[in-house]
């Protein structure tokens, strides 16, 4: 319970950063029940003067509360459907960009993570060229077949796990407790929202998987004219070092250079959404943070992406779904768009498709009646989204992270091309996915691989037949003789529930009074 306690004191600081930012005045109390409401009045009171761009206020905070918040509005930028369409528009600008830490720092963790001399790895090893919440990336070189070779190094933080994990720890602590005392909480799932964040981060934190994530992006698109992937140096790279290929580009954010170099912008707006497109669809696995300052134009035209510590991960079910509803919008197809969620599960079936297919409609006709440069594939799906959840359809994180990364991509190519056509530009990727896939090549796979399936099952049917017998007697055994609890079993349980309610109690008369101290002496 002590750690119940810790968790409410770090909670309590966060609310009251907030409150002084005046974040809780960018939230509209009709959507909160009467006890948030109440709280939110109560933080308004210490809110410190301030300009009224909320991105401004968030993004103030995030950062003020530590590297851990930052990536939580990151990833809550992903997800509308909990902070609500305006603020996670708003989050996505919130950039993760840190002071470097040490150089010293770094070359020691080097030396740790390869147990050998910083020379015998690198030939010269420069400062910091950029710098995040986890990691930071150093310019390099290493001497291979008597030549010397740039690479780039990225060396985890130190002692950024330890920091993560003592805030997250926090956010589940919080989860659980909102999951505890809304209905609203619990439909959202918020609990598996932070054990996702929890998951991305763990994987953030070890650079070998983001060296295997560049490995295998740089597999699947080895043929593709338009994208490359810097390649791994796996002899220098370890949890805490990641050694790759240095990139000699511009950034996308470097417009004045991209000017100086007369780069045909419509073209490269044209590869940066098919390019992102192809990924989702064809490969199933996608970069989920493709801001300009993580893409590179070589000199050769290519588009380069660096930064694969976030990535998407759609499978078959889900690349049939989003491809089918793109192509029915394309078509103006709003019957298969409907039948289309129904087929995966995602809307329940006591539902009318023709009502849903009304429904879509509604997002599809205007979208016929604008122009090109008017016409948002990103901001369809945000309202498809908002439609479906009328139709009771459970939220889908991996779509969610595909629509965010849309929004973003989309943006970036709207930079270099006002006037782009998405639709156009995507139906040829998307068309090729359904012809290869849904058309009659993908249903001969899609039955060899169903008999495959069947044979696995048919396999293993003895073994699954005998734990069902098993299952079967020790269910008898219960109805028959009853589930039995020993006395001092049913007095823990009594114990502990008895003590968990009271130092909830605790908790929450804490804060309370933290918020009305905070006011008496900001008065």
């Amino acid at each position: 319970m002590i750690s119940s306690l810790i968790h409410l004191a770090r909670l309590t600081r966060a609310g009251f950063v907030f409150a002084r930012a005046g974040v809780f005045g960018i939230v509209d109390p009709a959507d909160l029940p009467p006890a948030a409401r109440f709280a939110q009045r109560l933080g308004r009171l210490i809110e410190a003067p301030k300009s009224d761009k909320s991105i401004g206020r968030i993004s103030a905070a995030l950062r003020h509360l530590g590297p851990s918040y930052v990536k939580l509005g990151q990833f809550l930028a992903t997800r509308p459907d909990v902070v609500g369409v305006n603020l996670a528009r708003d989050l996505e600008s919130l950039q993760d960009r840190m002071p470097p830490f040490p150089q010293a720092d770094a070359e020691a963790t080097i030396v740790a993570a390869f147990d050998r001399p910083l020379q015998d790895s690198y030939v010269s090893f420069g400062p910091a060229v950029a710098a995040a919440s986890i990691a930071q990336v150093h310019r390099a070189e290493i001497e291979k077949d008597g030549k010397r070779h740039v690479v780039a190094v990225k060396v985890l933080r130190p002692d950024v796990s330890h920091s993560f994990k003592v805030d997250l720890d926090a956010f589940k602590y919080a989860a659980r407790q909102m999951e505890a005392l809304s209905a609203d909480a619990r439909r959202l799932r918020l609990g598996e929202i932070v054990a996702t964040l929890h998951r991305s981060v763990a994987m953030e934190m070890d650079l070998r998987l983001e060296a295997a994530a560049l490995s295998e992006m740089a597999e699947n698109t080895r043929d593709d004219p338009d994208f490359h992937v810097p390649k791994v140096d796996w002899d220098r790279t370890a949890h805490s070092v990641l050694t790759m290929e240095w990139i000699d580009g511009i950034a996308l954010n470097d417009h004045a250079k991209l000017d100086a170099t007369h780069v045909d912008r419509p073209d490269l707006a044209r590869k940066v959404i098919q390019s992102f497109l192809r990924h989702a669809l064809r490969d199933g696995f996608f970069h989920a943070d493709m801001h300009p300052g993580n893409l590179f134009v070589d000199d050769t035209g290519r588009l380069v992406a660096v930064d694969f510590g976030i990535m998407g991960r759609l499978g078959l079910r889900e690349r049939r779904f989003l491809a089918e509803i793109l192509y029915g919008f394309i078509t103006r197809n709003y019957l298969r768009v409907a039948e289309v969620h129904f087929e995966a599960g995602y809307v329940p079936p006591y539902h009318s498709v023709e009502n849903f297919a009304q429904a879509i409609r509604a997002i599809g006709e205007p979208i016929h009646n604008r122009t090109a440069q008017e016409i948002s594939m990103a901001k369809l799906l945000t309202l498809l989204f908002e439609v479906t959840a009328i139709f009771d359809m459970e939220t889908r994180p991996e779509l969610l992270l595909l629509q965010k990364t849309m929004v973003v991509v989309e943006g970036v190519a709207r930079g270099f091309d006002p006037k782009l056509d998405i639709w156009s530009t995507a139906e040829p990727v998307v068309r090729e996915w359904i012809e290869r896939n849904l058309g009659p090549i993908g249903k001969i796979e899609g039955a060899v691989t169903g008999a495959s399936d069947l044979g696995k099952i048919a396999t293993g049917l003895p073994a699954i037949a005998a734990r069902s017998v098993a299952l079967l007697d020790r269910a008898e055994a219960i109805t028959r003789n009853g589930l039995l609890l020993a006395p001092e079993t049913v007095e823990a349980i009594g114990r502990a529930e008895r003590r968990q309610s009271r130092w909830l109690a605790a908790g929450i008369w804490a804060i309370a009074i933290a918020l009305f101290a905070a006011v008496w002496i900001l008065r």
